[in-house]
């Protein structure tokens, strides 16, 4: 007998006839001879209006009560996931993360997981029953408070149960078909990958795309859990996110020899700040980064003028998630005669573009190749950033998408037909 976690993100639960289309599939998994422990989302859209129905009631909604508010909305979907299929003639038994044995930080908003107790879980399949566990959501000992992991938290939740519990997979299911070259929805025409290396997931994921969140392969990948990403509408095999050696050993995972670009990933989530009149002298770099540090701000890209020579000072530009913008200008503003900058800049109007491949590392003219497909698109480059798999822009948030597809098909991604996303808005 197997032992799979099965994820259903908030598209696959949207309505009633969903769970009911989703609880089959989980009786089915059952019936086969398996073991079933499910984490479920919110329905639809329900996470996004509840922290606009927040932002109606105050501006500023205080941490604690947000993730009080916010973990209802798996609360509901379990409940009734868990009575879809008892009434299909098959027990199951639905959970908090707090009854899960799901153990978190105190940190409201974006807790990180310590400890996983699955005690009652373990019980339920003894007992012959199907566990379904609120995603996104746990519990802090300390405090004795509610938490949620933020964005992509479901997802956490499944794979941190899935190693927990010794899983054999944990599928992730959701409204496409597996891991695409890049967001159907953007480009049309991008075809599914069938296996896709972890180190390229995190990139992917890092670098904007929604399939799967990064804290989720980051733990996959630390504690070996094998993750397949499925379409919950149909019974087709979807992507597997294999092992980084498993996928370079012949007879294994991809094969020794990797496209040289697995996908194109984009994101508009975050802003650029540029610091403007730095000093350059030694230390100042560190003196600024250290007061955006203090901030707990999650730096992504950094880029340092050459000084002028009748000045001596240089400009430093940098990029960070939107909702950090204000907090980390405050600061800076706050410390700004200590500093001794002469102003700031804030952009919240950039795309990032970035391509992946693990291919990347034995194969030269990639820069070139995608600099050359920009330009004949008279699409400006503002930054740039690399990894060994990994080369990222900085593009104007109006010309992301033509950017996407047009990277896309300039590295010969394109896929005979156009892709399908059942369900979902994206948001």
């Amino acid at each position: 007998m197997s032992l799979i976690v099965q994820k259903f993100g908030g598209s696959s639960v949207a309505d009633a006839e969903s769970i009911k289309r989703v609880a089959k599939r989980i009786v089915e998994t059952r019936k086969a001879g398996n073991s079933v422990v499910v984490a479920v989302s919110a329905m639809g859209d329900t996470t996004d209006e509840l922290i606009d129905l927040a932002h109606e009631v105050t501006p500023f909604p205080d941490g604690r009560e947000l993730d009080m508010l916010l973990t209802t909305g798996e609360r509901i979907s379990m409940a009734l996931l868990a009575m879809a299929i008892k009434s299909m003639g098959v027990d199951a038994r639905s959970y908090t993360g707090s009854q899960a044995g799901m153990i978190t930080d105190a940190q409201h908003g974006a807790a990180r997981i310590v400890d996983v107790t699955p005690v009652r879980l373990r019980e339920a399949l003894d007992e012959g029953a199907i566990a379904i566990v609120a995603g996104f959501q746990g519990f802090n000992r300390d405090s004795r408070d509610i938490t949620t992991l933020g964005r992509g938290g479901s997802d956490t939740t499944a794979v941190a149960l899935a190693a927990a519990l010794d899983a054999d997979v944990c599928e992730i299911y959701t409204d496409v078909d597996g891991v695409f070259t890049s967001d159907p929805r953007v480009v049309p025409r991008a075809h599914k990958l069938d296996r896709v290396t972890s180190e390229e997931m995190l990139e992917l994921a890092a670098s904007g795309a929604k399939v799967l969140h990064i804290r989720a392969v980051e733990f996959a990948r630390r504690h070996g859990v094998t993750m397949h990403v499925r379409s919950s509408f149909n019974n087709t095999e979807g992507t597997w996110v294999v092992n980084d050696q498993d996928a370079r050993e012949p007879g294994k995972g991809i094969g020794v020899e990797e496209p040289v670009i697995t996908g194109v990933a984009g994101d508009t989530s975050e802003a650029k700040i540029t610091v403007v009149g730095v000093p350059d002298v030694p230390g100042k770099a560190a003196e600024i980064f250290t007061i955006v540090a203090k901030t707990g701000a999650n730096i992504d890209m950094i880029v340092q003028n050459i000084s002028a020579a009748a000045t001596g000072l240089t400009d430093i530009s940098f990029t960070l998630p939107k909702v950090e913008g204000e907090k980390v200008l405050a600061a800076l503003r706050a410390e700004q005669a200590d500093a001794g900058f002469d102003a700031l800049l804030f952009d919240d109007q950039i795309g990032k573009l970035s391509v992946v491949g693990a291919g990347m590392r034995t194969s030269a003219g990639v820069s070139a190749q995608l600099f050359r497909a920009l330009s004949d698109a008279g699409i400006n480059i503002e930054m740039i950033s690399t990894s060994e798999i990994r080369i990222s822009v900085v593009t104007r948030a109006d010309t992301l998408r033509e950017a996407m597809r047009v990277v896309h098909a300039a590295f010969g991604l394109d896929g005979e037909a156009e892709a399908i996303v059942y369900a979902g808005t994206g948001r």
